[in-house]
C-alpha cells in the first residue's frame, strides 16, 4: 500500500481496534498503542517484504519485525490480523482466558506474527541483532525492524545491545524509538532525563534519523531513507517523534492514559473521533 490516505485510514481502523479490544476487558495499554498506530502501519503495510500466509520464525527471505515494548500488544494485533497473518474476528479475544492475544505477546499460543515473548523491556534490540546475524550468515539480505519505547531505554541491555552493534557491524538491522516523552510513572526528563538522545546514539557508532510519527507522509519518506541506508556498514536508529495517545485529544500527550481503559462515555467519545474506516471486528 502506498497510497497515503489508504495508510492513514488503515491506522484509523486500527486505533479503533486498540480502544474497543482494552475497552472490552477494562485492561491494557491504550496510550503507546495509540501513538505507535501510523509507524506500525506503514511498517506491515509499506515497509516491509513478508508472506503473511506462510509464517514462519526463520522468515527466510523476508524482512522482520520485533516488538520490544510489547505492552503495545493491542496495535501489534491488529495490524498483524488486518494485514492477513490471522483472522480479524480474534481480535475480540484479547486478555481472555486461552486466547492467543495475550496482554504481552507470547509465542507459547502459536500465534502468527510472533517470535518472541515481549514485555519485559530490554530484551528486543538483543534477540533481533541475532536475528540480523543469522541472516547475514545466511547470505539473506532482507532487514530486521525493531521498535522500543524511550522510558524502555532505561534499561542497560538495550545499551549494551547497542555497543554489540556497532563493534559487529550489524547493518541489517533498523531501530525505531517511541520517543514519546513519557513513560508509566510520569514524563521522561523527570523520572530518568535522557538528555541528547541522538547524540548518546551517534556515539554508539549507530546512524541516527529522526521522523514525526504521526505524520503518516513523514513515516514513509524516512523509513524509506533508512532502509535505503541498510548494509553499508552501520546499524540505523530512527528517534520517532510522537504523542502518546495520538488520535483521541483527551488522551494526548500525558502518561495518564500508558495503562487505563476506557469506560463507556470515554469510549464512545474516542470512537467519535476515528471514523469507521475498514470495518469494525
Amino acid at each position: 500500500m502506498t497510497d497515503i490516505k489508504q495508510l492513514q485510514d488503515f491506522a484509523t481502523q486500527v486505533r479503533r481496534d486498540i480502544l474497543r479490544m482494552i475497552h472490552a476487558v477494562n485492561s491494557g495499554h491504550p496510550g503507546g498503542s495509540l501513538g505507535a498506530a501510523d509507524f506500525v502501519t506503514a511498517l506491515y503495510q509499506n515497509i516491509m517484504e513478508y508472506d503473511a500466509e506462510n509464517f514462519s520464525m526463520e522468515a527466510d527471505g523476508e524482512d522482520v519485525f520485533y516488538l520490544s515494548n510489547g505492552h503495545i500488544a493491542p496495535l501489534w494485533y491488529s495490524v498483524l490480523s488486518r494485514s492477513g497473518f490471522f483472522p480479524v474476528e480474534e481480535l475480540s479475544t484479547l486478555r481472555k482466558i486461552s486466547s492467543r492475544l495475550q496482554g504481552h505477546p507470547t509465542t507459547a499460543e502459536g500465534l502468527e506474527g510472533i517470535r518472541i515473548a515481549s514485555g519485559s523491556l530490554g530484551q528486543g534490540l538483543s534477540v533481533a541483532l541475532g536475528h540480523a546475524q543469522a541472516k547475514k550468515l545466511n547470505n539473506d539480505n532482507h532487514i530486521v525492524y525493531t521498535l522500543h519505547g524511550d522510558g524502555e531505554l532505561d534499561e542497560g541491555q538495550v545499551w549494551e545491545a547497542a555497543m554489540y552493534a556497532a563493534a559487529k557491524n550489524v547493518d541489517n538491522i533498523i531501530a525505531t524509538v517511541d520517543y514519546n516523552k513519557q513513560q508509566i510513572d510520569g514524563p521522561i526528563e523527570l523520572v530518568m532525563n535522557l538528555g541528547d538522545l541522538a547524540a548518546k546514539w551517534k556515539a554508539f557508532g549507530w546512524i541516527v534519523m529522526e521522523m514525526k510519527g504521526n505524520d503518516m507522509a513523514d513515516v514513509v519518506k524516512v523509513m524509506a531513507e533508512a532502509k535505503a541506508a541498510a548494509n553499508q556498514g552501520k546499524p540505523i536508529v530512527v528517534l520517532m517523534h510522537t504523542e502518546m495517545g495520538a488520535g483521541v485529544d483527551f488522551m494526548e500527550g500525558t502518561h495518564k492514559w500508558h495503562g487505563a481503559a476506557p469506560n463507556d462515555e470515554q469510549l464512545a467519545n474516542a470512537l467519535s473521533q476515528l471514523p469507521e474506516t475498514l470495518g469494525d471486528y
